[in-house]
């Protein structure tokens, strides 16, 4: 045990021998008074220490919950919090599975053997879940060499809430391609494929989602329920029995003739979800519906049998489930009225007595502040004189003379440095102050007097005074706990997408000879008696182009401005070849500024920054998270820039919180450092103000003058600022475009950091590019920009990617619904009553006061302010630092919280008319909750009854996607890389890219500045083949249409022999053994790279002969005759003409290893070179 020694003046305590003494005599409960905050779990910890016994923690709040869960990690591993399900009486289209995943994950714990924590809220208590030994018996365990019938567990998986889908891609989802069963458990970091030899599991891999390709062999698997309901056979007709039966008795209950309006909404509504349940087994809502389908359900208590119970704070638990029941009776009464739910569902929760009466029969331990918390009372009554700390914010002198007066007293100090460096740091710190401390990872002794420093976080610091013993936070001492990063494994592609390949019917797809048509389908056709497949493309005028498989790689989706229809060509016309030809030149011209810029940057000499001093390692060992790979890249690539004569140019591209801010804050402190000033230009003054508040905050401990001009100083204020930069009395000053102003001198400028450029107006951009002359800069962009584009411009543009998620963030349970009052009123309600703020976004300017008077009649009890585009600008910055500040409880407000501003007050959002607005912006707008410690709540709401039009009813499907980060996560996320680019290359190049499609305009880009690097000297040669063979995808081996395309592209995408042997491996290991037409798809793939190298425009099979077409004589160097003519002696001939060609002659016999033969001719022709 890590901190025993801490541990031990606890145990060896008069008051803790009491409470073993009743403990054993089992004379419980016990009420130990007088601890609070993060005392509890160091008293918590030493109790589960001695008994040796799982145990439950019962706290009243979700937050006092997820608090004493991080505080109690510091004592131990094993330690869970499992978060409240709450009822949704309302119709929904789709919910986020975070929240249910996590209390699946700790169902899962509360199950397997062995002492752990449990910690939750009183009202998890009193929800009813699905049968213990019902969720037991569909628990699967396999390992390799199993016997498993694919067909039974398939059922078995749907039963139990998972959903069978072509590929996996998140958790709950699995699929079957013959012999290979992949799943995601919700229980696990990655899914697992199962590969059968016949009924035998053969073999067990991880893999990864983003590329569907194994990582690591498995010998032994736990497969969990995807849901809180499972439903064998059995209880689904019981259920279906129990809805019906109850449907009719509501409505003789309400007259259904009299309220007919009410009686048809239950009809609709119950009918819906029961052909959801026959279609899909399940639907959204389902736990709602848990009553009618168990005759006994199971209470928490049941899943974690045995437990010794503690319960923090029992007069406030009891108190939070009055408010529990009351809230749920009042929607309850609401919705049964208005012909949302039926009566049975008041029996999801059990009754408030029996969940008082089990805590009164089954607490073992009751913690309080207070005697008065107690609402049992008790015997056995422990007190213990304990009191919180309070921070010292890094005002050193203060830790200093509190550490010296509790030596003084004799005290035992423990001080938490979160980090071990950090530790390391603090003690050379004390010592230097006169305070002897030591550091250890592991403390098993501590004497009183002592001070040890070691690693970990507590939310506050706490003394016993009985104990003589202090422990001081991390966040104590320095502001801010350093949170260690959850390990994200990589393997969502967040971000990181590198083909957009879910190509469906009637999407636009762009061939690069012909242009924009419709895509139709994948068309198998014979060809000289044999098959192959094609795709199908339709043009204006209902022409149609059949393109070959081995040819995909000319094809790709069309991309473009989101919700722009594109214009479709002609086949045969010249104007695809016009637009293209307009294009190349526009892409020419920017390509050549770029390139002509950077030239001109790179022989400027610009100021050589010195290496990182002490002081910037301690500064960057302040920063209160772990660093993500992305920004450790991002900050060594900006040091490297730094440090080198040449005037950093250096763009930072990363969604908003994955970390931009702190890199470019520690390019600012190195220069700082090296005696220069910093300027820091912001878009708006609402950005300024919270970037000067982040960053006064960030430079605490050190002695760095921080200012900034914005309208809230005085010119008084003002012109004092001006005058202290100027004779370099302010380091770092942070503004809008007013830094750009005339009168603005610095001492000496050396580092100019420019928060979202695209933003500002062309003058400032002019003023901007002069500044930038010989100093170094910095741009921080919060839109990505694609891959493609960041590669295409290496060694142009320097460009730093920050694609790594935000570290432990708390899930943003999203719903898709339909708009009603009640569940409005109820979001902005519970937002309320958490201390919480709301967003509620309404894109429609001209009615936005009348949408502001029906939500403050709705929620009397909120206060509302209006936020749009069309206020002027200082009207409505006033608003958002009002909304900042706490003013207001709601905002309602357009777009334009899209960007920019962080409130982490603010984790309610609503968005009216959600189905009109794109995938990007709603990924963008959710971004703005989430950014606390408490769980988000993002409601994408569609207006009520209303009829959809098909591209709505298509954004909505891939809304509901969205909600589990599926496809409609990669298509916002494509969508905003087109914006990124759009941004960096300029809004004419916005257009260009909506004429040709996004993919097409990127490998134009590229291939033109590889040009002009130099890098390519001939136009690529486009090699056609015309084989004898069969070369397809079967059916039967890959029926999926949008995974034969997938598996097409790459394939036509094949470059060498490794690309060959890598996607062979592939297609193995995802869909098992490959077939022989697919191999000989591959070969040709294969074949036609090295032949378009060597210049080879046609291989075509007639009768008997492979002829082998050039584009010109030059091609046909000695080296190949001599090794023709040595090798292949007469099997082989040459033809001479301006394009050349090698006539390949086999016998019948020979049409087998056609193939091989071949792959082998070329491979020899590129070796000769």
């Amino acid at each position: 045990m890590r901190l025993s020694g801490v541990i031990k003046p606890l145990k060896e305590s008069e008051q803790f021998r009491t409470i073993v003494k009743n403990i054993k005599g089992k004379n419980f409960p016990i009420n130990i008074y007088g601890i609070s905050e993060s005392a509890k779990s160091y008293l918590i910890y030493g109790l589960y220490d001695d008994i040796n016994n799982h145990t439950l923690i019962v706290t009243h709040s979700d937050l006092e919950a997820r608090n004493l869960y991080e505080d109690l990690q510091l004592y131990m591993s094993n330690v869970y919090y499992f978060p409240v399900r709450e009822v949704t009486f309302y119709n929904v289209d789709a919910i986020s599975g975070d929240v249910r995943w996590e209390r699946i994950n700790v169902l899962k714990e509360m199950l397997r053997e062995g002492n752990k924590i449990i910690i939750t809220c009183v009202e998890a208590l009193a929800a009813r879940y699905v049968p213990v030994e019902l969720f037991k018996k569909y628990i699967f365990k396999f390992s390799t060499g199993d016997i498993i019938d694919i067909k039974e567990f398939s059922k078995k998986l749907i039963q139990c809430g998972y959903e069978r889908v072509s590929a996996v891609e998140n958790k709950g989802q699995f699929s079957v391609r013959g012999g290979i069963l992949d799943v995601f458990p919700p229980t696990s970091n990655m899914p697992y494929r199962i590969e059968l030899f016949d009924d035998e599991i053969d073999s067990i891999r991880t893999f990864n989602t983003s590329t569907q390709r194994s990582i690591d062999k498995v010998f032994n698997i736990e497969i969990y329920p995807a849901k809180e309901i499972i439903l064998p056979v059995e209880n689904l007709d019981k259920g279906y029995q129990s809805i019906k039966n109850d449907l009719e008795c509501y409505l003789s209950k309400i007259n259904s003739k009299k309220n007919k309006d009410i009686a048809d909404k239950i009809k609709n509504i119950v009918n819906s979800n029961i052909e959801s349940l026959k279609n899909r087994w399940s639907f959204e809502t389902i736990d709602s519906y848990l009553p009618y389908f168990y005759e006994n359900s199971s209470t928490l208590f049941e899943y974690i049998k045995g437990a010794f119970i503690i319960v923090d704070d029992m007069q406030r638990c009891v108190g939070k489930l009055e408010s529990v029941y009351s809230e749920f009776n009042d929607n309850y009464e609401n919705y049964l009225s208005r012909g949302n739910i039926l009566p049975k569902q008041a029996e999801l929760l059990i009754s408030k007595e029996n969940v008082v009466d089990i805590l009164k029969c089954n607490a073992s331990v009751c913690i309080g502040a207070f005697e008065k918390s107690f609402y049992l009372k008790s015997d056995a009554v422990v007190y213990f004189t304990q009191k919180t700390l309070h921070n010292y914010h890094g005002q050193l002198d203060l830790l200093i003379d509190d550490i010296k007066d509790k030596k003084e007293k004799g005290y035992s100090i423990v001080i938490l440095s979160g980090t071990k460096t950090r530790g390391e740091r603090l003690i050379n710190t004390l010592y230097e102050r006169g305070i002897e401390s030591t550091y250890r990872d592991m403390i098993s002794e501590i004497n009183l007097g002592q001070v040890i420093v070691t690693y970990g976080t507590q939310l506050k610091g706490f003394e016993y005074t009985e104990l003589k013993l202090c422990i001081i936070s991390d966040k104590g001492v320095f502001g801010e706990s350093k949170r260690k990063s959850k390990r994200h494994f990589n393997q969502k592609g967040i971000a990181k997408i590198k083909s957009f390949t879910d190509l469906k019917l009637g999407d636009y797809v762009v061939h690069v000879n012909h242009g924009i048509g419709v895509y139709k389908g994948i068309k198998q056709l014979e060809v000289q008696g044999h098959k192959k497949d094609f795709l199908k493309i339709s043009y204006f005028g209902n022409d149609i182009l059949y393109v070959p498989v081995e040819q995909l790689d000319m094809v790709q989706k069309y991309i473009g401005a989101e919700g722009k229809t594109p214009k479709i060509n002609k086949l045969s016309s010249v104007e695809w070849a016009k637009t293209k030809r307009k294009v190349k030149k526009s892409i020419q011209d920017i390509a050549e500024d770029l390139m002509k810029l950077y030239a001109e940057r790179s022989v400027v000499k610009g100021y050589k920054f010195s290496k990182d001093t002490i002081w910037q390692k301690q500064f960057e060992e302040e920063f209160p998270f772990e660093e993500t790979p992305d920004q450790i890249t991002a900050i060594e690539e900006i040091k490297a820039d730094m440090e080198s004569d040449k005037p950093m140019d250096r763009l930072i591209c990363g969604d908003v919180g994955y970390g931009k801010t702190e890199v470019a804050i520690r390019a600012a402190f190195k220069a700082v450092m090296d005696g220069k000033q910093v300027a820091f230009l912001v878009p708006t003054t609402i950005l300024a103000k919270q970037h000067y508040n982040n960053l006064i905050k960030r430079f605490s401990s050190f002695p760095i003058n921080i200012d900034m001009i914005s309208r809230f100083k005085t010119p008084a204020e003002q012109k004092k600022i001006l005058k202290a930069l100027k004779e370099g009395n302010v380091d770092i000053i942070i503004g809008t475009h007013k830094l750009l102003n005339k009168d603005i001198k610095f001492k000496d400028l050396g580092l100019l950091i420019i928060d979202e450029e695209q933003r500002f107006g062309v003058t400032h951009k002019e003023k901007i590019k002069n500044m930038k002359k010989n100093i170094d800069v910095i741009a921080l962009s919060a839109t990505p920009i694609p891959r493609t584009l960041h590669m295409s411009l290496t060694g142009i543009r320097n460009i730093s990617v920050i694609e790594t998620p935000p570290e432990e963030r708390y899930p943003i349970q999203t719903y898709v619904v339909e708009f009603n009052e009640q569940l409005i009123r109820d979001a902005i309600i519970r937002e309320i009553n958490r201390n919480g703020q709301i967003y509620f976004v309404y894109n429609r300017v001209e009615t936005i006061k009348d949408m502001a008077a029906y939500i403050s009649n709705l929620v009397p009890e909120a206060r509302v302010a209006i936020a749009h585009g069309q206020m002027t600008k200082r009207e409505l910055e006033d608003v958002m630092l009002d909304f900042m500040e706490g003013k207001y409880d709601l905002l309602i407000s357009t777009t334009i919280i899209e960007t920019g501003i962080d409130i982490p007050n603010v984790n309610t959002m609503i968005i009216y008319d959600a189905d009109k607005m794109g995938l990007s912006q709603l990924y963008q707008l959710r971004g703005r909750v989430g950014r606390s410690n408490k769980i988000a709540y993002a409601y994408f709401t569609y207006r009520k009854d209303k009829i959809l039009t098909e591209i709505a009813e298509k954004r909505l499907k891939a809304i509901k996607e969205f909600t589990e980060l599926g496809a409609g996560f990669k298509i916002a996320m494509r969508d905003l890389e087109i914006r990124g680019a759009g941004n960096m290359m300029g809004s004419a190049q916005h257009g260009h890219m909506s004429t040709v499609g996004y993919d097409l305009y990127c490998r134009m880009l590229e291939e033109t500045i590889k040009t002009l690097k130099g890098e390519i000297v001939n136009e690529p040669v486009e090699t056609t083949i015309e084989l004898k063979v069969d070369a397809y995808i079967p059916d039967n081996y890959l029926k999926d249409e949008t995974q034969k395309i997938e598996i097409y592209k790459k394939i036509a995408a094949i470059n060498s022999y490794e690309e060959m042997m890598d996607i062979q491996e592939e297609i193995e290991d995802r869909f098992s053994d490959i077939p022989y037409p697919v191999n000989n798809l591959i070969y040709i793939a294969y074949i036609k790279s090295i032949a378009r190298d060597l210049g080879v425009l046609e291989i075509k099979e007639i009768n008997n002969e492979i002829l082998i077409k050039y584009d010109s004589k030059e091609r046909i160097t000695k080296k190949i005759i001599d090794f023709i003519l040595d090798k292949y002696n007469r099997k082989i001939v040459f033809k001479f003409d301006d394009n050349p060609v090698l006539v390949y002659k086999f016998k019948l016999s020979e049409k087998e290893n056609l193939i091989q033969d071949l792959k082998k001719l070329f491979e020899s022709l590129k070796n000769l070179g």
